[in-house]
């Protein structure tokens, strides 16, 4: 692993740990300290996820025209200070700007993404994209116990402002990374535009659906752990932290697998979480299930590396931005339907959310576009 990679995966770890000690706790804290209704806290995030769509595209466009190492740092400091904005938030107002401000943030996955691929050396894109994934899902699985230990003895505004610090440490980390050169083409023979690549625009749309299905059933789980299922706060943290640990471990597991397999079998995984929280009793169950959501975290890598084989390099981060705005999408228009579902019956999303994975699934492993598939890479 050389240097720049090295101090990426530790930005990341302690970017896990921070983000960890709040985020799962985000659609609990609207609802019980902001008195918001569950289908308020649904729009709160269909919201948050705007923020996040309307940033990518840009993202990725600028990291292919002006570099990448500007925008993760820049993105870096937003986000600490969006965290302390939350944290110091005493009304609803104040602490939706701080929320939707790290919602902005969003636009570091395309730059990310396309500074970890060019600094892979011999390794495959799907292996790098992994480990640097399982880095910050690592420390995630680290964040919430602790923070929901603080968050019930010491009030929720607390576990931000401790994320805050941890912030600084790992934004301190990313400001030691080198720029990397801008990848170009030859202007006379220029690659496909991007959005006339039916291969591309084929997988894009696959990948939307899947996204939706994955994803359908997970904004208001907790609220349907803390409400339905009467789990404390600590309680919900364990939970949240088997999750973080499980994306973790899948994520890197995943790094070993055929992308186009992957993608698969990380969606399987999914299936099971929602069977686990929806039929499941008792705390070890739905620890058992948030582990197995770490499925979700690993279809993201799985998916990114089928499309990098699909555009050329100096498309691949605007490419990248396409794919993140497609999932940003998502997290816009399945917070409200699933608030509206949960309203009426909050049992039922769950059996409606592996269908649609069944049925994603299906049209994953028939129409997504096949390439021949790289030689994934194991680092020694």
């Amino acid at each position: 692993m050389n240097r720049n990679l090295f101090f990426i995966a530790f930005a990341l770890f302690f970017w896990g740990v921070g983000e960890g000690m709040f985020f799962n706790f985000v659609p609990i804290r609207l609802e019980s300290d902001f008195l918001l209704s569950k289908q308020q806290v649904g729009f709160a995030l269909g919201a948050f996820g705007f923020f996040m769509a309307i940033t990518h595209l840009p993202g990725g466009h600028l990291a292919d025209r002006m570099g990448r190492r500007p925008l993760l740092v820049a993105a870096w400091v937003l986000g600490a200070f969006s965290t302390l904005t939350m944290g110091i938030a005493e009304s609803l107002p104040l602490y939706l700007v701080g929320l939707f401000g790290y919602g902005l943030t969003a636009f570091v996955a395309s730059p990310l993404s396309s500074y970890v691929t060019a600094a892979r050396g011999t390794w495959a894109v799907g292996t790098v994209l992994s480990l640097t994934s399982a880095m910050f899902n690592l420390g995630m699985a680290l964040g919430p116990v602790s923070g929901g230990w603080i968050a019930e003895h010491y009030g929720m505004n607390s576990s931000y402002l401790v994320a805050f610090g941890i912030f600084v440490i790992s934004t301190l980390c990313v400001v030691f990374i080198k720029a990397q050169p801008i990848d170009t083409h030859d202007p006379a023979a220029p690659p496909l535009n991007l959005w006339k690549n039916a291969r591309f625009i084929n997988f894009l749309m696959i990948y939307a659906f899947a996204v939706f299905a994955l994803y359908l059933s997970q904004p208001l789980t907790p609220n349907f752990l803390n409400g339905v299922r009467e789990l404390s706060l600590t309680e919900t943290g364990w939970i949240f932290s088997a999750g973080a640990l499980g994306n973790s471990v899948m994520t890197f597991a995943f790094s070993r697998f055929n992308p186009r397999r992957g993608f698969v079998l990380a969606q399987l995984l999914v299936i099971l979480f929602a069977a686990l929280i929806w039929q499941g009793t008792g705390l070890p169950v739905f620890m058992l299930g948030y582990f197995l959501l770490g499925g979700f975290r690993a279809a993201r890598p799985m998916a990114l590396a089928q499309a990098r084989g699909l555009v050329h390099d100096s498309q691949m981060g605007l490419s990248y931005g396409a794919m993140e705005t497609v999932s940003a999408i998502i997290f816009i228009a399945a917070p409200p339907i699933a608030g509206f579902i949960f309203d009426r019956d909050p049992f039922i999303i769950y059996p409606l959310s592996i269908g649609l994975i069944v049925v994603s699934i299906f049209i994953s492993y028939f129409f997504a576009p096949r390439k021949v598939e790289e030689q994934v890479v194991v680092a020694s």
